[in-house]
């Protein structure tokens, strides 16, 4: 496996690299101009109960993204169907990304725009998920035959609200899309499909940009910018048509049940808290604090514990899924094992304060615990000496 990798690299590390790199800069220049600009835009995201921040940020992270990383892409790669597609595609959700950043669109005109973006890959780009492989045991290759269309514009759909979903806290949704793109970069690499090889590595550049100005850190103490919708929607569909490119190639063939497992956390947790909200009678896209992330934070782990926690998690699922691909296990399996994680998360999360207790042995554990708890004596002292000095 790793010498078929390191045989691979040598015929596309240069330009990659060298993508990457003007795509790092490319975004992190376009941050440094567009943070002044955002207020003046209307690109300001409030503090609510979706998202775990305590003041006015603004929300120019997906544009800067996309701006840094979609020019270079025409530059780069020929200017063939499936590319204009993703690029025509990109643009219809940047566009309404950044309407409902400023106006907060309802939610039926977002799936609306979804929809739209995945039809323009499906009857323009003509990338579709024409066949499922062995997923259900059924001939060679399963074909979906005139399901192809709609279980495109569902997957990609899917793909673009978990990454949105999921996006609550500094730093969470540009790191988990940098562990997907590494896995798709890595996959793409080990069959011989560089297009998809460079692109992820190109952006993983653009999102590391980005991260610069988001994840916390001892000179970035709170996020400088968050994605917006623009920006999660963008990464989303970016990762479902790369699925769809490593998947339905026929000269680079990848199974395509290893799709789900390259971004399993998200997709997971999108699914389960759906079905629990329409079980409930509620919109599947209302807002609550019971996502993953969430239960992670009231369990006493710090932003940039959670973060690794699920990153970590995402990695060692794809990373198990690709070995388990490699070693020739049955395909159908894939399927039990992607149906027991969610069935297992449901069960952990159905009592949110038990999935707190639990999640707070791992953060006692961890030393995560004693780090909530030194926070809140400092806030708690901070609040006695400014009383004090009153």
């Amino acid at each position: 496996m790793w010498m078929a990798l390191a045989g691979s690299w040598h015929g596309v590390a240069d330009k990659a690299l060298a993508l990457g790199a003007f795509a790092f800069l490319a975004s992190a220049v376009l941050m440094v101009l567009l943070i002044p600009l955002a207020p003046r835009l209307g690109l300001i995201a409030q503090p609510d109960k979706r998202k775990v921040h305590a003041a006015p940020t603004p929300a120019i992270g997906g544009l800067a993204i996309a701006l840094g990383s979609l020019p270079l892409a025409m530059f780069a790669f020929p200017t063939d169907r499936p590319l204009l597609a993703l690029v025509a595609a990109s643009v219809l959700l940047l566009t309404e990304g950044v309407i409902d950043d400023i106006y907060d669109l309802r939610w039926k005109y977002r799936l609306c725009a979804h929809v739209a973006a995945a039809l323009v890959l499906v009857y323009y780009g003509g990338v579709k998920v024409d066949y499922i492989g062995l997923a259900f045991g059924v001939w060679d290759y399963h074909q979906l035959g005139s399901l192809a269309m709609p279980f495109t514009v569902l997957a990609t759909t899917g793909l673009i609200n978990a990454l949105n979903m999921i996006d609550g806290v500094d730093g969470l949704a540009g790191s988990l899309t940098m562990a997907t793109l590494a896995m798709l970069g890595c996959a793409g690499l080990y069959v011989g499909n560089l297009e998809v090889t460079t692109l992820a590595i190109m952006l993983m550049g653009a999102v590391g940009g980005f991260l610069v100005f988001n994840l916390r850190n001892p000179w970035n103490p709170v996020a400088r910018t968050f994605l917006g919708n623009a920006g999660s929607e963008f990464l989303g569909l970016v990762i479902a048509w790369s699925c769809f490119r490593l998947t339905q190639n026929h000269f680079h063939p990848v199974a395509p049940v290893l799709a789900p497992f390259l971004f399993a956390v998200p997709v997971i947790d999108c699914l389960v808290l759906m079905v629990r909200r329409i079980a409930a009678r509620r919109s599947p896209f209302s807002a609550d604090r019971d996502h993953l992330h969430h239960l992670l934070a009231d369990a006493g782990f710090s932003i940039t514990g959670l973060i690794v926690v699920i990153v970590t998690v995402s990695l060692a699922i794809g990373l198990a899924a690709s070995v388990a691909l490699i070693e020739h296990l049955a395909e159908p399996m894939f399927i039990a094992a992607f149906a027991a994680l969610l069935v297992a998360h449901f069960a952990l999360t159905a009592n949110r304060a038990r999935a707190v207790r639990v999640f707070g042995v791992l953060a006692r554990m961890t030393g995560q615990r004693r780090a909530l708890e030194l926070a809140r004596e400092r806030a708690a002292y901070q609040g006695g000496a400014a009383q004090a000095a009153e």
